[in-house]
């Protein structure tokens, strides 16, 4: 009798139940695929009738004026906010006082929330060398940190030289520009007042240093191929980077400047100042050496805040965009539908409850049939848009795929915090470089570290990844299909991750 019961439960709620959760993904799955079909057709298209910003937009080399001088340049400030960075301070500060501009037109400014003492009066002594060498440049400090790095570059505004500025690039503390770096992007604002920002790509100089960080630069290297190059080609509009950016002043403060509401004050600049008009081009031929996590504590971190802002500036903007005024109705439809709702909140969900707990607990119903086109042609064409982007990683395509599904997860968590504005909606993640290294400190709350092998375990990923190996035997044994093979490997690199045998 009881199981009887159990049958019809079976056949009238958890059957219907699971065959319509499927069909919600299959039609994500289309829209996922259409998007990046859509941004890859976009890409060829640049590339094929070589349509470069300089094409796009005028670009014209600048020249010296033997009449006036330097006066024929802008005013140009440099931004580093940084935080205790004792390995990279040198280099950045460095960099940026090599840059090739006259040196009564660049001021450089170093907003240093630094609290270790004897890492300020180190900032402090590179600040002064690199002054009596004649480069203008100020080291400003703050009494508190609040707001973290928007708060740092809100607070560097607010100095009256920065008022005689045009134009403002941003570095963050491991970010290395080429000497002409100011020579290839500033002429795009001079002769096109209707651009806002100028952003670069980045260059990882720590790519190879591990698996992880192999995965993490195909991941970053499609990011900048497809939804950067087809924002700034087929709308003008991205997400800021949050560095290697030049800034025209006029257009960040007629949007209102920074704003330190959620933890990518970046993008909520963009969206604010995209939506007053603005227009923004990305440049793909210049790029900024940078460094990437090589720590999986410090990636999760990274995570977390990549997925959470996003999500939770999604919730406070959603209605500014749509009573928006100033710009047509399709820019909104794409910042709203596409930049966010489909690329920053859906496409996470999907991953992870598509790839890692429905496809996984399919093994159960063997009533309902999951189509092949959803989980080998689509996939196989985004994971391929993804790989030629990074040609030199193309063998590493299968051990990435794993990987993000596994990451999907912490995106999945972060995206819901930001979506319901949960507990670490604003918690912010300090990635402390050490040279080809990085090193996490979360703040405000300093959690003890945990000793021994607990230090290193992480629950999440063991209770996903033994789930999944359940579902991989149970096929196996019962099953009529191979999904098993795919099972067992999802479930090996969450299990993998789950003892933090991963990064360096």
């Amino acid at each position: 009798m009881e199981t009887m019961w159990l049958r019809q439960a079976r056949s009238l709620l958890l059957v219907p139940l699971f065959k319509c959760l499927v069909a919600i993904c299959l039609v994500i799955s289309l829209l996922v695929f259409v998007e990046s079909v859509y941004m890859n057709i976009v890409v060829i298209y640049v590339k094929l009738f070589k349509r470069k910003p300089e094409k796009i937009y005028k670009w014209e080399a600048m020249q010296e004026d033997i009449e006036v001088g330097n006066q024929n340049y802008p005013m140009v400030l440099v931004q580093i906010p940084m935080y205790n960075e004792r390995e990279v301070f040198q280099l950045s500060i460095g960099a940026a006082c090599r840059l090739i501009w006259p040196l009564d037109r660049v001021i450089i400014q170093v907003l240093d929330d630094s609290t270790d003492p004897t890492i300020m009066e180190m900032v402090s002594m590179e600040c002064a060398k690199w002054a009596s060498k004649g480069i203008n440049i100020k080291c400003e400090r703050r009494d508190n940190r609040n707001g973290y790095k928007a708060g740092a570059l809100k607070q560097g505004m607010r100095h009256s030289y920065v008022k005689q500025c045009n134009y403002i690039a941003i570095f963050d503390a491991d970010f290395q520009p080429e000497p002409d770096y100011l020579h290839r992007t500033v002429p795009f604002l001079i002769h096109n007042p209707e651009l806002a920002l100028v952003q670069a790509r980045w260059k990882f100089v720590n790519a190879n240093k591990c698996l992880m960080t192999r995965m993490q630069e195909m991941s970053l290297n499609y990011h900048f191929m497809a939804e950067q190059e087809s924002g700034s080609t087929r709308h003008a509009f991205f997400g800021f980077n949050g560095t290697a950016g030049v800034w025209r002043l006029a257009g960040m403060e007629e949007a209102g400047g920074w704003k330190d509401r959620t933890t990518v004050e970046d993008m909520d600049l963009a969206v604010r100042v995209g939506l007053h008009g603005w227009k923004f081009v990305f440049v793909n031929d210049i790029e900024v050496k940078s460094e990437l996590p090589s720590q999986f504590k410090a990636f999760r971190f990274q995570q977390h805040r990549w997925s959470c802002g996003p999500a939770n500036l999604f919730r406070k903007m959603t209605m500014e965009i749509i009573h928006n005024k100033r710009v047509v109705i399709w820019k909104k439809l794409y910042v709203i539908y596409s930049f966010f709702f489909l690329r920053k909140i859906l496409v996470h969900f999907f991953t992870f409850f598509f790839y890692c707990i429905v496809l996984p607990t399919s093994v159960f119903f063997y009533e309902v049939n999951i189509p092949t086109w959803s989980t080998i042609y689509v996939p196989f064409v985004i994971t391929f848009f993804t790989a030629i982007a990074t040609p030199r990683s193309f063998y590493l395509v299968f051990f990435w795929v794993l990987f993000e599904n596994v990451m999907a997860m912490h995106r999945t968590k972060g995206t819901f915090i930001g979506l319901l504005e949960g507990g670490r909606v604003n918690e912010w993640v300090v990635t402390e470089k050490l040279g080809d290294a990085l090193e996490t400190k979360l703040l405000p709350q300093v959690k003890k570290p945990r000793n021994g092998i607990l230090q290193r375990l992480n629950l999440k990923e063991m209770m996903v990844g033994i789930y999944i190996l359940c579902c991989a035997c149970y096929d196996f044994a019962f099953g009529s299909t191979l999904l098993y093979i795919y099972l067992f490997m999802q479930a090996l690199a969450f299990i993998i991750c789950g003892v933090g045998f991963v990064g360096t």
